[in-house]
């Protein structure tokens, strides 16, 4: 692969008809130390998405609408909780999760899975998985083929040979007592801080996006293997930990095309949007379109304004007097022009956030968790 350039897009405001509207409301004011993670899931079976957080010790459930909190689990596992992951993990239609924990050993990292108790206002069962140091992000997708999602997982740091272990850890017939099989699907990249799942070249066959200190990259499974790809280097510097990217997420152009955002690099200072090459061995073109933040965390693509394009929400949490939550909408349709728009300037040093319709108005909401500011907000789109 050859080739890749950077152009740094202009903002204009006057591209967008309108600016959107976001309202915020606090659900929780400190959740503890840190919110390492957000999530949505119908916790109750009632059809509305209940939000889901992680702190350093616990996981919590907010009921929507009331967003009163509700403990899933507490003192449970190894400090500190940094991932989970959504799914009915023993088939009995309701919602379980998969938790990582201990990420900040060398030696640790722990991944579980908790089940519900008799009633919902009792805390959860702990069952183990395996464990993996520095095990940092979590997602279900079924990357193997074989009709049920596995529970795939990156660690943050090479633990065992010269990178990081990506791998898919199969659901058994009994969670709680059997084994989970595992798959290593990769082991040549370091410092992955996230991954991502999408059905890359419309083959039907879940495949891996992943963000890392050598760039971006696709993991493919090509008939009983798997194959990594470079499809972007991220930034560039003499430092090798300040190299590559460190979140990554996929989205579509109003045109159908496709787009993938990254911030870069690992905790970085810049958003970078990569669009397809002309030519198939070329990498994909990069384009930075905002830049001059510290640490940049949080990363998703909705369609935000209903015009059938996929905007990009990004969270960053340490920039002095001005971490918050952005919007970025495409002013061009080949997706090389981007303008911003702020949600919260100050009130949210973001860790994490994710997008969902909340109140089932059509409309998708924002979710963000807070490292500093300890908060956890809902921002209303339209209200």
């Amino acid at each position: 692969m050859r080739g890749v350039w950077l152009i740094v897009a202009v903002f204009s405001a006057t591209a967008l008809k309108a600016e959107m509207r976001f309202t915020e409301q606090v659900i929780d004011p400190q959740i503890g130390k840190v919110c390492y993670a957000v999530t949505l899931a119908d916790v109750n079976g009632d059809g509305r998405q209940d939000v889901v957080a992680v702190s350093e010790n616990r996981v919590l459930w907010y009921e929507n609408p009331s967003w009163s909190p509700r403990v899933i689990i507490a003192d449970q596992t190894v400090t500190d909780n940094v991932c989970i992951a959504p799914y009915d993990i023993d088939g009995d239609g309701q919602i379980d999760f998969a938790v990582g924990a201990g990420w900040m050993g060398k030696n640790t990292g722990t991944i579980q899975w908790v089940r519900r108790g008799a009633s919902l206002d009792e805390k959860w069962t702990v069952y183990p998985i395996g464990a993996e140091p520095s095990l940092h992000r979590m997602r279900f997708a079924d990357v193997l083929g074989t009709g049920r999602p596995q529970l795939v997982i990156s660690p943050l740091n090479a633990s065992q040979g010269t990178g990081v272990r990506l791998m898919a850890f199969e659901i058994p017939r009994d969670p709680a007592k059997d084994r989970w099989p595992e798959t290593v699907l990769n082991q040549d990249l370091n410092r992955m801080h996230n991954h991502w799942h999408v059905d890359f070249n419309g083959d039907g066959l879940t495949d891996t996006i992943t963000s890392a200190r050598e760039g971006v990259h696709l993991v493919a499974k090509d008939k009983e293997a798997f194959t990594a790809t470079k499809l972007g280097v991220g930034a560039t510097a003499a430092d090798p930990n300040l190299n590559g990217a460190g979140e990554i997420k996929s989205g579509r152009l109003k045109n159908g095309g496709v787009f993938l955002t990254s911030v870069e690099p690992m905790h970085g200072t810049m958003l970078a949007v990569y669009l397809p090459p002309e030519k198939p061995d070329e990498l994909w073109r990069r384009i930075v379109i905002d830049e001059g933040f510290k640490r940049g965390h949080a990363l998703w693509t909705a369609d935000m304004n209903g015009d059938g394009a996929d905007e990009i929400i990004f969270g960053h949490s340490d920039t002095p007097t001005a971490f918050g939550v952005n919007v970025y909408t495409a002013t061009s349709e080949d997706g090389s022009q981007w303008t911003k728009q702020v949600v919260d300037a100050g009130g949210m040093a973001t860790e994490d956030l994710i997008v969902g319709d909340l109140n089932n108005d059509s409309k998708p909401d924002i979710i963000a968790g807070g490292r500093s500011t300890q908060n956890v907000k809902i921002y209303w789109n339209g209200k």
